[in-house]
């Protein structure tokens, strides 16, 4: 029999192009997508002879091993091991209201930002459009959920999303897609430090998801000290794409901005942001910084977190402070660097 690596991937597959024809392939479709089967025997009104034919060119997951990592606040890390042996993870975080889970796109990241133990690791490899999706199906399965039950997800996990469009783009059309996860595309945001040429084919895409963009810092010598990348893209240069953006899709844009000790955090720079911003439909995220061992940062104080927001607002930007679940387990915001909690 073939190895799992060297079976075709179902969840690599443009959903009309799943093996069978007609009803059979809305079947397969239903397994996967609205049932969240892991397994072909799970598969039962499927023909048996059609399953075994199937099982020996077909894989169904993309994951070797799964490692959950409950924390105290409800929320649990996933540590994916993938066929290849790298690894990757998700953060599953549930509200009384939805469910979401929080997704990464590569092996580790390129982007280096200071504050992040992601960046830290560097670049492993870009993960495939099915080991995306598969984070989803996976925790949803783990939760005791079908997969369309969760109806929230974020590209904010580990990784660059705009420097893997293709892959990227590809795992959101099968999250949109009526039969596979059948999600609103104003539930899904996809998250960039601010890779110009990535938002303007996001904004051509025709996906119609949401854009939260990594900031930071309002001028560019504090954020060259903060991202590597905003030594080649300016934020003049990234303004303007997100711009070309909101013209086109008319969605309002989320700002991510992680508030770092006597560095981003001062009232001049809150005052410059909602400068940056006038004239677009955007929500800023005021991010607490979330320690890690051997990170060269601190974390703004809270009554100066707070006074940041309160002169956000007063200056016209609707502000929230997200204070970060799974700290405990290393998967709060900036904690992914697939440790495994003691």
């Amino acid at each position: 029999m073939a190895s799992l690596q060297d079976k075709t991937s179902l969840l690599s597959l443009p959903i009309e192009s799943l093996p069978g024809e007609g009803y059979r392939r809305q079947q397969l479709a239903g397994w996967l997508y609205a049932r969240g089967a892991r397994q072909w025997d799970q598969m039962t009104d499927l023909p048996r002879a059609l399953r075994n034919e199937w099982a020996e060119q077909f894989r169904v997951s993309e994951f070797a091993e799964v490692l959950p990592y409950p924390s105290q606040d409800g929320s649990v890390k996933y540590l994916y091991t993938l066929l290849d042996g790298q690894k990757t993870e998700a953060v599953y975080m549930p509200y009384p209201n939805r469910k979401t889970l929080c997704i990464s796109s590569m092996v580790g990241c390129p982007a280096g930002c200071t504050f992040c133990a992601t960046g830290k690791m560097g670049f492993g490899r870009n993960l495939t459009a099915a080991e995306i999706v598969d984070q989803i199906l996976f925790a949803a399965y783990h939760q005791g959920h079908t997969p369309r039950e969760i109806r929230n997800v974020v590209l904010m996990g580990m990784g660059e999303p705009l420097l893997n469009v293709e892959n990227v783009f590809a795992a959101i059309e099968r999250m949109l897609h009526p039969q596979g996860l059948a999600m609103s595309p104003r539930r899904i945001t996809l998250s960039t430090v601010g890779i110009p040429r990535g938002i303007y084919k996001l904004a051509e895409s025709g996906l119609g998801v949401r854009l939260a963009l990594s900031l930071h810092a309002p001028d560019d010598e504090t954020r060259q000290q903060i991202i590597p990348t905003a030594l080649r893209y300016r934020i003049a240069e990234i303004m303007e794409a997100v711009r070309h953006y909101y013209a086109q899709t008319g969605r309002r844009v989320t700002l991510e901005y992680t508030l770092l000790k006597g560095l981003n955090d001062h009232d001049w720079q809150a005052r410059a942001l909602a400068g940056l911003f006038k004239g677009l439909s955007v929500h800023m995220n005021l991010i607490p910084w979330n320690p890690w061992e051997g990170a060269p940062h601190q974390g703004t104080p809270k009554a100066q977190i707070l006074k940041f927001a309160t002169t956000l607002k007063q200056q016209g930007i609707p502000t929230s402070v997200r204070w970060s679940r799974g700290q405990d387990v290393g998967a709060a915001c900036g904690q992914l660097a697939l440790k495994q909690p003691a």
